[in-house]
């Protein structure tokens, strides 16, 4: 039996529940795969509160890594005993379990220089940095990036990531501590947007100018701030959606605000084709088990406290990645 958490109903996280099933054998095309670890993702969120509409009941969670322990008819990307990992969203919706039937597309194998801990800790986190870094803009060393939730599991790797690039971070956080932490991962400047103001503190770091890039995770509470914070003809990335949607705006105050560029990107859309999902993980796998990109898995927890683990996702009680431990 594996145990696994489902929802019946969409809501806040007492929602989920803890329960067993059989899993049974893998069909054509699928895998059965015994979990290691398993991501908790701001996503995840998404899904619970019906943000992301699925059809209920419903498993939740997109994010893994674990062992191949069966494969039915017609795999030959994976095999037995491979240690593995995935992301990604419906078809893969169901991770929060120790054990599951999963397609073998999207399944990616772990070099050994990556443990399934980390693996499942940053393969959402690692490919949204990826692509966000090496996709979204034609970043030239020199460049400067506003970075909000610099101290979360995404920011922590893109500020390394554009450190290596040779770009200028600034970051944005809550408190003191989660400044300490962002600044020991490659931001060179962190707003306290608790007290400070965001956008005239961005223009008094560059001299006026403004970023050339914002990646923006946080949504409503800091659109019009993320906005003011762009230099002339800049990019603005919403990654996400923290706070809440942004309310509906008339497109002419990008215009107005300097010829700006807005886009909302999906991870899916950056790993639809299989040759530039492989380079994007490749060069995370590369820098992750070199040594030039650290993952920090700050928070651990048992699968049965996923509810407890959602209340302190939305909190903002975390830093880094967190992840379940089967």
């Amino acid at each position: 039996m594996a145990k696994v958490i489902r929802m019946y109903e969409t809501g806040g996280p007492e929602v989920l529940r803890c329960e067993q099933v059989e899993v049974g054998d893998p069909g054509p095309g699928e895998v059965r795969i015994r979990h290691v670890a398993v991501g908790l993702n701001y996503a995840d969120t998404y899904f619970r509160t019906g943000i992301y509409p699925v059809p209920l009941p419903s498993g939740i969670g997109v994010e893994a890594a674990g062992i191949v322990e069966a494969v039915g008819p017609g795999v030959n990307n994976v095999a037995v005993g491979d240690r593995v990992t995935y992301t990604g969203f419906v078809n893969t919706l169901g991770a929060y379990s120790t054990e599951r039937l999963v397609p073998a597309a999207p399944l990616i194998r772990l070099p050994e220089t990556i443990s399934c801990e980390i693996a499942a800790a940053m393969t959402m986190r690692g490919l949204t940095s990826a692509y966000l870094t090496r996709r979204i803009h034609a970043f030239r060393a020199g460049d400067t990036v506003l970075l909000h939730a610099a101290a979360g599991g995404v920011g922590l790797i893109v500020s390394q990531w554009a450190k290596l690039l040779g770009l200028t971070v600034i970051g944005t956080v809550s408190s003191e501590a989660k400044a300490e932490v962002a600044r020991a991962h490659g931001c060179d400047h962190v707003i306290n947007y608790s007290h400070e103001d965001v956008a005239r503190r961005v223009r008094e770091l560059t001299d006026g100018v403004g970023v050339s890039v914002v990646f923006d995770s946080v949504g409503k509470n800091t659109f019009m701030a993320s906005l003011d914070s762009l230099k002339r003809r800049g990019t603005m990335v919403c990654v996400g959606t923290a706070s809440g949607p942004i309310p509906p705006f008339d497109p002419v105050l990008l215009a107005m605000k300097g010829s700006l560029f807005l886009t909302r990107p999906a991870l899916a859309d950056y790993i639809a084709d299989p040759a530039e999902k492989a380079e994007l993980a490749g060069e995370l796998f590369d820098h992750v088990g070199a040594g030039r990109i650290r993952i920090e898995i700050h928070q651990h927890y048992a699968l049965e406290d996923a509810v407890q683990a959602h209340r302190d996702l939305e909190a903002r009680k975390t830093t880094g990645s967190s992840i379940f431990v089967i």
